[in-house]
């Protein structure tokens, strides 16, 4: 298991919500823990062929942090649209407008959508989930480009719910 892969797993869980999810491979154990401020702690425990992974997971535990400091910048521009819902991302994974390549989009900027419909499909490990309205309204904006990949959380649509 490389670093890109323990990063993006520490990424994965810190996002999912779950409290500790422990992976234990041939020759390498990973325990991941959250706290309930968000914090990541991880305990690796690796035999002594394994020491320079060991040293180089310290830079993973940046990540989580950048993320948390670059969160502040969709709050104002959700602050300047705030007659607006953000409709967020329930998963990670890749972003699509289209059920299909030769399929018509699910919703476009302009239409009117009522609670229930399909907006997008998420791709989350080789799954296809449909993204349904929790609201009804126009929607304002679209927020993402389509076969781009999207996190946890992160901000759709924006949708006028008058």
């Amino acid at each position: 298991m490389d670093i890109k892969e323990i990063q993006n797993l520490i990424k994965f869980v810190a996002r999912s919500g779950a409290s500790e999810v422990k992976l234990e491979m041939d020759d390498i154990k990973i325990t991941i823990r959250t706290g309930s401020d968000s914090d990541t702690t991880i305990v690796h425990q690796v035999p002594a062929t394994q020491m320079p992974q060991q040293v180089m997971a310290a830079p993973a535990l940046v990540a989580p942090e950048q993320a948390a400091t670059s969160a502040p910048a969709p709050a104002t521009a959700a602050s300047e649209d705030s007659k607006y819902i953000t409709i967020k991302s329930p998963i990670i994974g890749t972003f699509y407008r289209k059920p299909s390549p030769d399929k018509p989009l699910f919703v476009e900027v302009g239409q009117t959508i009522a609670e229930g419909d399909v907006l997008c499909v998420i791709e989350a490990m080789k799954l296809f989930n449909e993204i349904e309205s929790e609201v009804s309204g126009k929607i304002v904006k679209i927020l993402v480009d389509d076969s781009s990949p999207v996190e946890f959380d992160q901000p759709l649509f924006l949708v006028d719910p008058s």
